[in-house]
Order: C-alpha cells, then structure tokens, then sequence
C-alpha cells in the first residue's frame, strides 16, 4: 500500500530540485520554473503549475507535496508590529515577528522550537528544546507573512533572530537562506539578511567556508566570561576569547562589519567598567554595537536600566570611536519585543521530538 508523497518540496534547494527532477525524466530547468511557483506566484498544488507537462504534475503529486502554514493568531502592537503564531504540522508553535520602519520591511524568523541555550534573559530559551525547524517551516514563515502583507508592501529584509539559535540548526538554516537568495526564487539581498548566534563558533567556522553572503550579528552580552557565562551558558563551551578570534578571521567586504548585540541589564552589564572592557575587546574588528536595553517580562528575574545608564554606556563607546546605536524596542505590548518570543505549543504525545512536560504560555 502507498503511503503517499514523501518529498516537502520545499526542503530542497536549487541543486536538490535540479537532481531531483532529473531523476524523474525531466530536464534540469524545470527545477527553475518550480521555484517560480513556490516562491514568487504561491502555488499550493502541482496542478497549478500549467507551464509544467501535465503527467510530470501528476508525477509530483505521486511524490512530492507542498507544505504550507497559516497563522493561527495574528497580534497587532500599536506601532505596528504585527506577531504571527503558527502551529506546525506536529502540533508545535513557532512565532515570527513582522516590523514596518519606513521603506523598510523586516521579518524576524524562528529556526528552532523552543531553544537549547537556555540564556536567563530569553523567554525562548525558558521554554527548553523541542526540536529543529526544517528548511521549508523556515522558508514558510516568510511566505505566509508576505501572504498577510500582499499586494500592500514586500518584505524588505530578513533576520533569523527568533525563536531558537540559527547555528545549532544549521543544515536547515544554511538551505533556508540559500533559497531565500536565489533569484527567481524569494530574490532577497545578501544584505538584507542577518543571521544572529550565540557564538557557536566550530559552526561559525563552516559559515567561513560557505559562499552565502549576509550580515552576521554575535549575542554578546558581556565583555567578561564571569558575567557572560551567567547570562549565557554557551559560554562554558565556546567562551569570549574563542568567539571574538573567530570573529577577527571572518571575511568582510569593503563597508561591511560584524554587528554586536548587547542586552543591557540593570546592575548585571550596565556599569561604565563593562563599557570600558566592552571597547577593550572588541578594539581592531570592524563592527557596529546594537544596545538592547532589557525588553521585561513577569517572568524574568530582570530589570531594564533607566535611560541615564543606556546613553552613559552609548557614550563611553562613541567617545572611543565604537559604532553604536540603541535599538528601539518594538512591539512590546504584544510580547514581540527582543526576547519575549516564547510560542504557545504543545508536544504531540509520543511524537519523535517529545521529551519533558507540555509547554504553554507566552
């Protein structure tokens, strides 16, 4: 008995596609008109696809299908900001976040869900591990926004820093950003995509050795590994000196720098001594600080420092000839706010990826 189409088209990339229709008798190229119809017209079925022969549809159909998601919930805040909850086909959760500024348009996408690093200031990582997202889950975040937003505006920009760290998935994520550029596919910039880590750095490594373009923004958080590690326990493993070598290694283009992100906590990195060490390790690599004064929650054990604080450690880095800027919290008053993504999910009993009590709550 058959048990129907096994192939999420979707999870292929360009030279995946190319291989796979030629092991169905056709020629390469129709890996490009497939992508067409995924990416730039929406298509939901073969069968939509009438540039492609009809019984090479009725192949697809046999094989292959195409996964899609919708939001369940769609919050709006009163800048804007928009949060999507999507449920997944296992019954998980993941949450994206879409935020107009101007011209611009950008989507923040998850690539996990839940979040194995476990920070003390993420509500994400509070929530535990769950599992992976797959190359189409990533990429189907983005068409389902665009999906809400079409014919208004396009997405503009894209950055993998939701739900879960990017690295720690990153076969998934890596095919995922490839699909995102290739033109005729979404047809995004390079520039236009950044990807944010906890400083994952034998990954970081691989990032090295790929042709994939985009910004690459580290979570830094401290400038001491005392202070780090508490926030981060990543750090044990991959610690400050470790992650900053890597960073000095990576390739840049004219122009280019590595983005820094450094949430401010009262009393916890916010001191004028952290500012001071902060400049000290970060002296000869071309990069811009992105201070992220502390998004608060009931559930954190955190405070955000006062405004007197946030423009004193601003101004010990400008006056040191340091790129940095306070990054605007957006979409606060519906949890979208950095670090408050925390999806509402359930685990799908005896499901591979269950392990641990039922997750819920945002």
């Amino acid at each position: 008995m058959s048990s129907g189409p096994t192939v999420d088209i979707k999870d292929l990339t360009r030279g995946d596609l190319e291989n796979f229709v030629f092991k169905l008798g056709q020629q390469r190229y129709r890996a490009r008109q497939l992508i067409k119809w995924l990416y730039q017209k929406g298509a939901t079925n073969f069968h939509e696809m009438t540039d492609l022969p009809k019984t090479f549809r009725e192949t697809l159909c046999r094989v292959a299908f195409i996964s899609t998601i919708t939001p369940n919930q769609i919050e709006t805040s009163r800048d804007g900001t928009k949060k999507f909850l999507f449920s997944l086909m296992d019954g998980n959760s993941v949450e994206s976040v879409l935020v107009p500024d101007g011209s611009r348009l950008t989507l923040c996408i998850s690539t996990q869900v839940g979040c194995p690093l476990g920070c003390r200031f993420c509500l994400s990582g509070s929530m535990g591990f769950v599992r992976n997202l797959t190359t189409s889950e990533i990429l189907n975040q983005i068409l389902a926004a665009q999906r809400q937003e079409a014919p208004k505006r396009r997405i503009t920009n894209i950055v993998l820093m939701g739900m879960g760290e990017p690295l720690a998935n990153y076969d998934n994520t890596v095919k995922a950003i490839e699909m995102m550029h290739y033109d005729p596919g979404l047809g995004l910039s390079g520039r236009r995509t950044t990807l944010s880590t906890s400083g994952l750095v034998p990954e970081m490594e691989r990032l090295m050795a790929t042709e994939l373009r985009f910004g690459l923004a580290v979570s830094l958080n401290a400038a001491d590994d005392d202070t780090r590690s508490y926030l981060m326990p990543i750090n044990k493993s991959h610690p400050l000196k470790e992650v900053i070598e890597t960073c000095r290694r990576f390739e840049l283009r004219p122009r280019e720098r590595i983005i820094f992100e450094y949430v401010l906590i009262d009393g916890i990195n916010d001191s004028p001594q952290d500012a001071l060490r902060l400049v000290h390790l970060l002296k000869g690599i071309p990069c811009k600080i992105n201070l992220i004064p502390f998004n608060e929650s009931p559930e954190s054990e955190f405070a955000r420092p006062d405004e007197k604080k946030i423009l004193r450690f601003q101004m010990i880095l400008l006056d040191r000839y340091i790129a940095c800027i306070i990054r605007k919290s957006r979409g606060g008053d519906i949890s979208a706010a950095c670090g408050q993504l925390k999806g509402t999910f359930s685990r799908v009993p005896n499901s591979p990826w269950a392990s641990g009590p039922v997750q819920s709550g945002r």
